[in-house]
């Protein structure tokens, strides 16, 4: 016969779920509440996560500078002046050579529409011409339609514009101050805080600061050798605008997996529309080749130390972002797992048992 169920020990598991349910629904509430109220405060919030960002990027540069005799205010000036170079230069890149290519990328669409347009009209698909034309008036129709919502999006693309104007100077002026003010944070809030959280939060705080440090330089050394490799790959097939999309793929590396997707289908879609489909098929190739090569060698390599998430919560961590966020969301969601991480594991120490002392083995006769 199955042995009974004791009332006892069944009425104490029944309550232990469900304090530990209620301990789980406050904790979500809480969440929940926080991430609303983060939410109400993006404008502030974006600006400062974008500062933190390009501050861990620049900062060994303000470092070695004050260590050298700088006064924090020269060197907080100077890397910020450096990095507004770079990033004209970074811009300019891209730019200058999509506009003089502009009309040999063009002829290519119209050349791949016609392409696409001549075999779907062949066997199997026998699609006629009056076909394509019907759908094509149906398209041009619906455009027509939608005139009214595409001044609405023209609108709001103007003011997305003007609002990521306004972040990235808040974001520039924000990482002046935390280049030159930095070190005394700290120390400053240590002093603010009473009792045990003058030790937990600044502990939690500079280790959060060096993961996160560490994942933005890393994944920037890591997208520069992609943008290197691929970019040479590009130009030895003979792919139309190299630079840009060298300097794409360097960009693309901050928003892991799904940014080295995106890169690589606009290089893929820029060889198959400008060289065809065999140039297209040897870029995919090089492409795939490089990823394989990066998340083998490369990384294992550089983040020796890394992040300690398994690459199926990054790609999870990802995917929830993106959907969550957009592509702000995938920008920060393996940032943001990782610092749950360093959080977690801090909670773990203080939380686990101390170690047994060792027992003292006694003496040997002798």
């Amino acid at each position: 016969m199955p042995p009974h169920l004791s009332p006892t020990r069944t009425t104490a598991a029944l309550r232990t779920s469900a304090r530990i349910s209620v301990d789980l629904l406050l904790v979500l509430v809480m969440t929940a509440v926080a991430l609303w109220i983060v939410g109400r405060m993006w404008s502030v919030v974006w600006p400062l996560v974008v500062a933190l960002l390009l501050t861990t990027l620049t900062w060994p540069i303000a470092a070695f500078l004050r260590r050298r005799g700088w006064a924090p205010a020269l060197a907080a000036s100077v890397v910020t002046v450096l990095f507004l170079l770079v990033a004209a230069g970074i811009a300019a890149l891209i730019a200058v050579p999509v506009a003089s290519q502009s009309g040999q990328l063009t002829d290519g669409v119209v050349d791949g529409i016609q392409k696409v347009r001549e075999w779907a009209s062949g066997p199997p698909l026998n699609i006629g011409d009056d076909q394509i034309t019907g759908a094509f008036d149906t398209a041009v129709a619906r455009i027509q339609d939608s005139l009214g919502s595409a001044v609405t999006t023209v609108v709001t693309g103007v003011s997305t514009v003007f609002n990521g104007v306004v972040t990235a100077v808040l974001a520039l002026f924000l990482m002046f101050f935390f280049l030159k003010d930095g070190p005394r944070f700290l120390p400053w809030l240590k002093g603010q805080l009473p009792g045990r959280l003058s030790v937990d939060v600044p502990v939690v705080m500079a280790r959060s600061w060096d993961t996160l440090g560490s994942f933005v330089r890393s994944q920037a050394f890591v997208g520069l050798l992609d943008a290197v490799f691929i970019g040479l790959g590009l130009w030895i097939v003979g792919v139309p605008l190299v630079l840009p999309l060298a300097v794409l793929t360097f960009v693309s590396a901050f928003v892991p997996i799904v940014g080295a997707l995106f890169a690589g289908f606009v290089a893929v879609l820029i060889a198959l529309v400008s060289n065809g489909l065999t140039d297209a098929l040897i870029v995919l190739a090089i492409i795939v080749a490089v990823q394989q090569l990066e998340g083998n060698v490369f990384q294992p390599m550089i983040q020796s130390r890394g992040l300690g998430l398994h690459a199926a919560v990054v790609l999870l961590a990802v995917t929830l972002g993106g959907s969550l966020a957009g592509v702000v969301g995938s920008l920060l969601a393996v940032p943001v797992a990782a610092l749950i991480a360093v959080f977690w594991n801090y909670l773990r120490e203080q939380l686990a048992d101390p170690s047994p002392e060792p027992e003292a083995q006694p003496a040997a006769p002798s």
